[in-house]
């Protein structure tokens, strides 16, 4: 029989105690029950997995004021009261007071299970959001940034922690939706310049006539509607770092005085002779090999490309894609106040047969409309994006992601053993799981504690 959950029955009668007890486990809950509210606040906290199911009319503490006890030591936990026919006024008030529901006696069981079996599944998920958001604030920041189990994003951020600290221009290549702007942020965040701006522009989406007012910046009158001073994105990044995306649209002529401004350390405001000298590193972005664009000067690019970045496309890294949606799912639910929605494993087949052309950024918008629209299902937002692109499209060495998966988790837990030397409390703190599932994964994977210790 599937667990559907746990309940924390209190009642100060036996006989009602035991007998909705046993209907509750007959049902399918694991039940822990309690003749008083003192005896069970023990066994609440904000890590409590359970649902809280008491009785009213109680000797000492009574169901309210434990209600109001429990809710303080678990803001979130479902608390369902049993009330007798005359309370059902006051059971009202308490529903504003923070109760998750109310049953009057005397129920009908199947009644009784179905509020139980929803509150059960509200508490799942708000535990499962609550781990969720506490695995990714004590993730590294770049593993939470630059989210994926694949070789090819592990490698991507190992190479960014090391060029970060180099200094030096660079050339990030990506088609479009990839994380060009994102990769570049990390690069700033990451060095030394940190605490100063980091100025991004995109080099296709200014006018040409304008676009070098927007780099350089210019003086009052220096051309018509130019009313006042004007601050570049060169001067205002200087001690920072400047990020020129999509660079393989830039202008010929602009090119140079680029190439200029980066070989001299200094530029000139339009309308201005005054030399500014400026600071900065310049993060270059674009969709194609600047080797191979005749548009582009090679000088330019010699100068831009001390070190170069590669981020693979979603359809190369299909392993990460169900990690990348239940992420921005998880963020979409949040920011729209509704309930996240779970993947099955046929929603997980049809996020691996989808080729992905807008790459991530065309994943999150998919994630949000699907956290938003409940009624909608993943496999028909795929088809309607572009049904040309929902095809089988993973390759014979694309190992399931339930393997992947299972080989990630296995290596974290090895990891943590022999980092803690075996000591299993180490362990579960560090992982933050409980002891029984910490032995289960560890009886499936094979691992002995004594294999870890210096014993």
């Amino acid at each position: 029989m599937n667990i559907q959950g746990r309940v924390l029955l209190v009642d100060d009668e036996a006989m009602v105690r035991e007998a909705t007890g046993q209907w509750l486990e007959l049902s399918g809950f694991n039940v822990d029950a309690f003749s008083s509210a003192e005896s069970v606040l023990p066994h609440i906290d904000s890590q409590c997995d359970a649902v809280l199911l008491t009785d009213v009319r109680m000797p000492g503490m009574d169901g309210l004021a434990l209600m109001q006890e429990a809710l303080k030591r678990a803001p979130d936990l479902p608390v369902i009261l049993l009330t007798a026919h005359g309370d059902v006024d006051m059971a009202t008030e308490a529903m504003r007071g923070g109760a998750y529901d109310f049953i009057e006696k005397p129920y009908v069981p199947n009644r009784l299970v179905e509020r139980v079996q929803r509150a059960c599944e509200k508490r799942r998920l708000t535990l499962e959001n609550l781990r969720l958001q506490q695995n990714l604030n004590t993730r590294s920041d770049i593993d939470a940034r630059l989210i994926g189990i694949s070789p090819a994003i592990q490698r991507l951020r190992g190479e960014i922690l090391a060029l970060a600290e180099l200094d030096t221009n660079v050339i990030i290549y990506g088609e479009t939706g990839t994380g060009k702007e994102l990769v570049a942020q990390c690069l700033h965040e990451y060095s030394r310049r940190n605490k100063r701006h980091f100025v991004p522009i995109n080099c296709g989406a200014i006018p040409e006539n304008l676009i070098e007012s927007e780099l350089f910046g210019h003086e009052a009158g220096a051309f018509t509607h130019a009313a006042k001073r004007r601050i570049g994105k060169f001067e205002y990044a200087s001690g920072g770092t400047l990020f020129l995306d999509e660079i393989e649209s830039m202008p010929l002529n602009l090119q140079v005085k680029v190439l200029r401004a980066l070989q001299e350390h200094q530029i000139e405001r339009l309308g201005a002779n005054a030399p500014i000298p400026v600071d900065l590193r310049v993060i270059a972005a674009a969709k194609v090999d600047l080797r191979d664009d005749p548009g582009f000067r090679e000088d330019l690019f010699y100068r831009l490309s001390m070190s170069e970045l590669h981020i693979p496309p979603l359809r190369e890294r299909l392993e990460d894609v169900p990690l990348l949606f239940a992420h921005y799912v998880h963020r979409g639910a949040l920011d729209h106040n509704r309930e996240p929605r779970e993947l099955s494993d046929h929603d997980i087949q049809a996020l691996q047969a989808y080729a992905w052309p807008g790459n991530v950024r065309e994943l999150k918008n998919i994630a949000i409309r699907y956290a938003i629209d409940s009624r909608t299902s993943l496999v028909d937002l795929l088809s309607r994006q572009q049904p040309q692109m929902f095809k089988p499209v993973m390759n014979s060495t694309t190992l399931p992601l339930a393997v992947q998966v299972a080989d990630y988790e296995s290596r974290l837990i090895r990891d943590a053993l022999e980092r803690h030397k075996g000591n299993i409390k180490a362990v579960m703190e560090e992982l933050d799981l409980p002891r029984r599932t910490l032995n289960q994964k560890m009886l499936r994977y094979g691992l002995n504690r004594g294999d870890f210790t210096d014993e």
